[in-house]
């Protein structure tokens, strides 16, 4: 099969714009990018081959500065669209009116804890506000610990949960720069298609793998804390089937006294359109929830959910507070996206565009060999990219040129798993019928040209 037409790049092209081909862009985007290296520094990325600039959003779409238009099948930060009216007018009216911390009694905090607390399974029953996703998961690891009195966590090999130096600790994906902390131990990605075989089921795997994970902390002294996971794997390469897999994972942290943490902060919210969150597609109740990125449409607010047992001891004794976390405006936002993900029917519309998106791509590629397995959730789909379908090598670099050739057509994905072979698709979840129309007519064209 022809491969020819879709560019193989460089390892630095597949993690972002290669500054080797700075020469090659338009002049106002070099002194842009100059100005970029010279005031952030070298630790910043920009996405694709040839790089975006972006002036202004609305809805599913960004523009540019000479007013062309991008499909965005990529950005869940903005979940219910870009510049979504009713969160700008939340947002603009709070600012006006007042814009403070935690420590004093104010009834929109409450009211849209006792809405947000309703989404969730009755077991689990306080909220604590953070601004990003990263401290959440700091906050909840805190509480793990604090609770069992053990240290050890256990991810899955290509997990990403958060920025700061303890959560870095067991974020895998961020490769061997930032290293895992002792106290870590890694177990393989909820990979059906590669782990379920004659030898036995993805869920006996995954067993095993939890077993030996807490047997190898227990030899060393450490015990087990936590078992912490994003719901649908996003940075491992997108897994949500076959539902269930996760309940052998609980009993067994579950048998040595550890605790299960959810990080909700890519599939929460409804985006994988069966529940409001993930882990409820697995028929269990996680001991703690974190949430980010969509709850504030892009202004900065987290959190964390509870069983209430885990927080007695803890807020007698260590309590928490968080400045900005939980502050006016930003629970003014939360709120705005609560309704309308409510109101605009945005969960059930996340079912049905991303059922009709996996679909199409299963029937576009059914006969190709490079494409293993379309899969997902919603609007949270994955696309396994690989040499052969004969064995499953990942793709990398076939990913990351069909994401180039994707901003091309101006369409906007991203790619992710261990070898960044897979096609990542999450767009806000306004996205519609006649969004995915072009992403497939384009999709399409794209694998007529791996033919």
């Amino acid at each position: 099969m022809d491969t020819s037409q879709i560019r193989k790049p460089s390892r630095a092209m597949i993690n972002g714009f290669d500054p080797n081909r700075l020469s090659e862009l338009p002049d106002q985007m070099q002194k842009n990018i100059r100005r970029r290296d010279e005031s952030l520094g070298p630790g910043y990325r920009l996405f694709y081959d040839t790089p975006v600039e972006v002036v202004r959003g609305k809805g599913v779409t960004l523009f540019d500065r000479d007013g062309n238009e991008y499909l965005d099948v990529y950005n869940n930060v903005p979940s219910v669209g870009h510049a979504h009216p009713r969160v700008i007018a939340a947002v603009h009216e709070q600012m006006q009116t007042l814009n403070t911390n935690t420590r004093y009694v104010q009834e929109s905090i409450l009211d849209y804890s006792e809405q947000l607390l309703s989404t969730f399974p009755a077991e689990l029953g306080h909220v604590m506000f953070t601004c990003t996703g990263s401290e959440a998961n700091d906050l909840a690891m805190r509480v793990a610990k604090y609770a069992t009195g053990q240290q050890g966590i256990i991810v899955t090999s290509g997990a990403y949960h958060g920025l700061t130096a303890e959560v870095a600790s067991f974020s895998p994906s961020l490769g061997v720069g930032v290293p895992l902390g002792a106290h870590v131990r890694v177990i393989d990605a909820p990979d059906a298609l590669r782990y379920s075989s004659d030898q036995g089921s993805l869920e006996d795997h995954l067993r095993a793998q939890v077993r030996a994970a807490i047997a190898d902390l227990q030899r060393h002294g450490i015990g087990v804390a936590a078992f912490i996971a994003d719901s649908i794997f996003s940075s491992d390469g997108v897994f949500a089937d076959p539902a269930g897999f996760l309940r052998p994972i609980i009993e067994e942290i579950y048998a040595v006294g550890g605790l299960y943490i959810a990080d909700e902060v890519q599939p929460g919210f409804g985006r994988t359109g069966e529940e409001w969150w993930g882990f409820q597609r697995h028929g269990i109740v996680p001991d703690i929830v974190t949430m980010g990125k969509p709850m504030g449409n892009g202004i900065p607010i987290s959190a964390a959910v509870f069983k209430p047992e885990l927080l007695v001891e803890f807020g007698k004794n260590i309590r928490y507070f968080n400045t900005f976390g939980g502050n006016s405006v930003a629970i003014a936002a939360a709120q705005a996206v609560l309704d309308v993900i409510r109101e605009e029917s945005l969960m059930e519309n996340a079912l049905e565009v991303g059922s009709k998106i996996q679909t199409e791509l299963r029937r576009l590629t059914r006969n190709l060999d490079q494409v293993a397995e379309v899969r997902g959730s919603g609007l949270f789909i994955g696309v396994d990219l690989v040499t052969d379908r004969s064995t499953l090598t990942p793709d990398g670099n076939l990913a990351a040129g069909i994401v180039n050739r994707l901003r091309e057509e101006r369409i906007l994905i991203s790619a992710c798993g261990a070898q960044g072979n897979v096609l990542k698709l999450r767009p806000p979840m306004p996205f519609s019928m006649n969004d995915a129309d072009r992403l497939i007519e384009v999709m399409d064209r794209i694998f007529q040209e791996l033919r």
